[in-house]
């Protein structure tokens, strides 16, 4: 059994939608699970509706309306003018949440909504493959797939998963079965989400459970490059990688793979694949285990919207292990996820990812306990096997202010200076 994660940019259109049904076409002989994300930007749009619905914007039914219609628009040209009844209806579900008051819990709210971006598409694309008469299930993924309660960033709860997702895919009744990443749901059937790009690890969740053969993400690029090709010309693909390379990467911020998608296929060892939609003929790049040392050249890594945040107790007194205690709980509470740490006599500076808001606000609870600096705007730039070459070149025209160096990788947070 094989498990295949489609993302967004490969259904963005009918033509995409068609690409991933021919690909799904080669391998009927396989007992396969399709992983689907929402269409090309959908869920960006969906982010959009949610804080629309949750402000109760005069705007909420022109995005609604945007998000059928895109939608609508691919059915029909897949269809030949026909909309599925079970399409139509989903779209009429949405609808009538829209019409309810929300509540005053933003992340519920998030989570009750974002989720039709994934049913919206793996629905599409069930649909149009029983349509070519590629037989197959559609599964709500939510209904397997159980969560704790933390919306917007859920822990899968192992043991209700692992029985329901057993009891869920039987390949007796069918060898492919469509259903969404990204999604879950609590034991009293609240929607929830895994965390933004949280497909990858939905695959991971179900080849881990149903011991899969092999895991492939299907992407608009070759296979995992050493920088973002967006970003930087001369891009090399790395046709291997090992397990901790490739989650070493992911946490630093490359976003090929989701970083929480490496452990469940580390555990039970199954290879993860990262392959082109475009040219689905070609090898792309393997994740495996590697008992060997790699040759890797240099791989870069970028992520902006970082705040530097420095904090210093009032009395002059160092830094001990209780005060950085105390600061990783004030941050976790507050959902920020720290990327680089520095300590000195009297000083903890901490990079975090942005703030959606409430930036200014935040720091004047955290001075309640500490005197807090705070820089804006930053980029954390990341390099894998590192050069003094690749440094000098990434930090060129920059003001750097932190940065750190292990073995392995150096971190380095700058801002273009004024020219």
């Amino acid at each position: 059994m094989k498990v295949f994660k489609f993302g967004g940019a490969s259904v963005k259109d009918a033509a995409g939608v068609r690409n991933v049904a021919s690909i799904l076409g080669q391998y009927n002989s396989d007992d396969l699970i399709v992983v689907v994300s929402a269409m090309g930007k959908t869920t960006n749009l969906l982010e959009t509706l949610v804080r629309a619905h949750f402000n109760r914007w005069d705007e909420v039914f022109d995005i609604f309306r945007e998000f059928r219609v895109y939608h609508e628009e691919i059915v029909l040209e897949l269809f030949e003018g026909h909309i599925p009844g079970n399409v139509s209806a989903m779209f009429e579900e949405v609808e009538k949440k829209l019409h309810q008051t929300p509540s005053l819990f933003f992340d519920f709210e998030y989570d009750q909504l974002i989720c039709y971006g994934e049913l919206a598409s793996s629905l599409i694309l069930s649909e149009y493959l029983n349509r070519l008469g590629q037989s197959n299930k559609w599964v709500d993924i939510r209904a397997s797939l159980r969560t704790d309660d933390k919306f917007r960033e859920a822990s899968v709860n192992w043991k209700w998963t692992g029985m329901l997702v057993q009891n869920t895919f039987q390949f007796s009744e069918s060898r492919l079965f469509v259903t969404q990443g990204f999604i879950g749901s609590t034991v009293t059937n609240l929607t929830t989400s895994l965390g933004r790009e949280g497909s990858d690890f939905t695959a991971a969740i179900l080849a881990s459970l149903l011991d899969a053969e092999n895991v492939t993400i299907w992407k608009d690029v070759p296979g995992v490059l050493n920088a973002d090709p967006k970003l930087f010309q001369d891009t090399v693909l790395l046709k291997e990688l090992s397990y901790r390379e490739a989650i070493e990467m992911t946490f630093s911020g490359a976003q090929v793979i989701h970083p929480k998608t490496m452990k469940p296929l580390y555990n039970k060892n199954i290879p993860l694949h990262v392959r082109s939609f475009i040219y689905p003929g070609e090898a792309g790049t393997v994740i495996h285990h590697i008992d060997h040392t790699l040759e890797l050249t240099p791989v870069f890594i970028t992520k902006g919207n970082q705040v530097l945040l420095t904090f210093s107790p009032y009395d002059f007194s160092f830094i001990t292990a209780e005060d950085i205690s105390k600061v990783f709980s004030m941050l976790y509470a507050k959902n920020l996820k720290v990327n680089m740490i520095q300590q000195s006599a009297i000083d903890l500076s901490l990079l975090v990812d942005a703030p959606e808001s409430g930036l200014e606000t935040m720091v004047l609870d955290l001075r309640k306990d500490y005197e807090v600096k705070y820089n804006t705007g930053l980029k954390l730039i990341t390099i894998r096997h590192y050069t003094t070459e690749s440094i000098e070149e990434l930090t060129r025209g920059s003001k750097i202010y932190i940065e750190q160096y292990s073995r392995l990788t150096a971190k380095i947070a700058v801002k273009q200076t004024e020219r």
